[in-house]
């Protein structure tokens, strides 16, 4: 794993995290800047990127890249885009 990978999938982390702890905050925080953050980072991997992770972050199917990323993607269910 990349240096990038590795702060992709801690940026999604980040991201799960907070939004399991949404139930309890009060005033709800704001996930804008984490998923600004992964925007950012998502620009920055190279075009030699495996295409299934640039498909799950490109689609924003978050939790397919974080499985993805953890070597477990053979959790992720199958989805409806066309890929090939």
């Amino acid at each position: 794993m990349t240096e990038l990978e590795k702060n992709i999938l801690d940026s999604l982390v980040d991201l799960e995290n907070a939004v399991k702890a949404m139930a309890a905050s009060h005033p709800k925080p704001s996930l804008l800047p984490l998923f600004a953050r992964l925007d950012e980072l998502t620009r920055g991997l190279p075009k030699s990127t495996d295409p299934d992770l640039l498909h799950y972050l490109h689609r924003k199917s978050y939790e397919k890249a974080r499985l993805f990323l953890q070597g477990r993607d053979a959790e992720n269910a199958e989805g409806s885009c066309p890929r090939g």
